[in-house]
């Protein structure tokens, strides 16, 4: 394993359980301990991890986002599985909108085959992957550029997405409580996500299985703003019983 897929496999970790320890790591990584603090001090240095004795505690907050590049390659698996479920939803030359989650990446490669599709989207990476598509009719939100997420942000790229009407909006989200509702890290990618669902026949929120309970910084909608969600495994029966009241299909 590389260094760099090693640091985002223990990111991954803290994201669920919040600490990781050194001499755990080492063995399950079957690395030296101090290649391990070598990990760690890395990702203390970029702001991502804090650094204890004997180990780290996790910096991700209401104030933190994760660098795309290090979102990307965290639960490939899941989001694969994701994406597998939400492309059987997507159906030739339906309009979608799909945010900057790294997961929104995956359900797009998963669809690239669909014909005639129309997608608008404030994510620079899905721009980047469609630049051949030649057969798509593909919209930048334009907006200002959020550089370490790799997005498009801002009241420009609100305004563009509120003057547009779709069939899918696919969005993902850092929490989901049932009191709260749904929620995400930071002021800008709520209201674009807020923006897409608002101009969506059918909203689609997917999130890996460990959002589910979690409370993130900014609440994005409430349940009655969404129609599906899609995750990697099966919620809990108060979770089932809980979308079955709200009428929101749950997909797994």
């Amino acid at each position: 394993m590389l260094a760099i897929e090693r640091r985002r496999e223990i990111l991954a970790k803290l994201s669920v359980d919040g600490k990781v320890i050194v001499s755990e790591l080492s063995r399950d990584f079957g690395v030296t301990e101090e290649t391990i603090r070598r990990d760690l001090e890395r990702l203390d240095r970029e702001g991502l991890v804090s650094k204890t004795y004997g180990g780290a505690v996790s910096k991700q907050n209401s104030a933190l986002d994760l660098p795309y590049n290090i979102r990307e390659g965290v639960n490939v698996e899941q989001k694969h599985g994701i994406a597998d479920k939400i492309a059987t939803l997507v159906r030739d030359g339906d309009r979608i909108m799909l945010d900057s989650s790294s997961t929104a990446l995956y359900v797009l490669k998963k669809i690239k085959d669909k014909k005639n599709l129309t997608v608008i989207t404030n994510s620079v990476k899905i721009l980047i992957e469609l630049a051949d598509k030649a057969d798509w009719t593909v919209l930048s939100t334009g907006g200002q550029l959020k550089r370490g997420a790799l997005s498009l942000t801002g009241s420009s790229a609100e305004k563009m997405i509120s003057s547009y009407h779709v069939d899918l909006a696919i969005c993902s989200c850092k929490g989901l409580d049932m009191e709260l509702g749904v929620t995400d890290s930071n002021e800008n990618d709520r209201l674009i996500k807020e923006a897409m669902f608002a101009s969506a026949e059918r909203r689609i929120l997917a999130l890996d299985g460990d959002k589910f309970d979690r409370k993130s910084f900014v609440k994005v909608c409430d349940f009655s703003d969404i129609d599906c969600i899609v995750t990697d495994r099966e919620p809990s029966e108060k979770w089932l019983s809980f979308c079955n009241e709200k009428g929101i299909e749950a997909i797994y």
